[in-house]
């Protein structure tokens, strides 16, 4: 008798285990992912935008002047558009990075690819600043007066994105795309879809990849959190010590952004590594086996 309760034990252990697991994984499985803070030497803020394989791109602050920058996870390059004042990195696909830089003539949007700067201006627009690239495609906005609108620029073709209002797209996935018109949105062509964080004052999505859409939203005291959105399930992401946390790009399971700790108040980069599913499993099991041990 005792033996059969013994075993009769351990096969409940094994379905509490299982269950967990699957709770975990239906919920909020990336909370249990790796933070990974890192400054650019000297720079007053570090904010990263955009994320390819392990190459991050984004900007920061010295001494008030803003410089782009690109990290392979071990050294720093500086970007600066030719005559700028300012450049602000915002997205990367393999060796291409796009962004905004201000000259004396305004703000302009660019495609730098390692080696040739080339600018981007939308017709007849006021200003341009661009934020995201997947293939050939360029996504980001334009000003006219009194009205902002988004844009898709193919290399030869300007594409206008507007949702009725001001439209700011900001992370593009093959024919997906994501930003905030009004609210945060995700268009895939043809379609609008809204996108809102539940219980938030205001969503701004700002990556794509695949079905996950990363980003932060506001809560009702104006603090902000980072989400991570994988078409069904919303998942806040609060670095640890962190006031606040804004989310901007994912690649495959990295995610990168900045937050401000609440200390120095100094604004950090960030790559937020999401676990495997099957790890976090491997590791859910062995805890709670090792507890059942102990």
């Amino acid at each position: 008798m005792k033996k059969e309760k013994s075993m009769r034990s351990e096969t409940c252990l094994t379905s509490v285990t299982i269950f967990a697991a699957i709770v975990l994984f239906g919920s909020s499985y990336a909370m249990a992912g790796t933070w990974t803070t890192f400054n650019v030497p000297g720079a007053m803020y570090t904010e990263a935008y955009g994320i390819s394989g392990s190459n991050i791109v984004g900007c920061y602050s010295d001494l008030g002047n803003t410089h782009g920058f690109l990290y392979d996870g071990k050294n720093y390059k500086m970007l600066d558009a030719p005559g700028a004042n300012q450049t602000f990195a915002n997205g990367i696909e393999g060796s291409n990075i796009v962004g905004g830089y201000d000259d004396n003539s305004g703000r302009h949007g660019f495609l730098y690819d390692g080696s040739n700067w080339t600018s981007l201006n939308a017709p007849n627009a006021t200003y341009t600043y661009a934020n995201g690239i997947s293939g050939n495609k360029i996504v980001g906005f334009y000003g006219m007066p009194f009205v902002t609108y988004g844009f898709l620029y193919d290399g030869s073709t300007w594409t206008t994105l507007s949702d009725g209002s001001d439209t700011e797209p900001f992370g593009i996935s093959g024919s997906n795309i994501v930003g905030w018109s009004g609210s945060g949105f995700l268009y895939d062509g043809s379609n609008w879809t809204t996108l809102n964080a539940p219980g938030a004052t205001d969503t701004f999505p700002h990556g794509i990849s695949g079905n996950n859409v990363v980003g932060f939203y506001l809560d009702a005291s104006n603090g902000a959190h980072g989400f991570l959105y994988n078409g069904s399930t919303w998942t806040t992401l609060d670095a640890p010590g962190a006031t606040n946390t804004y989310v901007y790009g994912i690649s495959g399971n990295n995610i990168v952004g900045n937050y401000w700790d609440a200390y120095t108040y100094h604004s950090h980069g960030f790559v937020y590594t999401i676990p495997e599913p099957a790890t976090l499993f491997l590791l859910t099991i062995g805890g709670l086996i090792l507890r059942r041990r102990k």
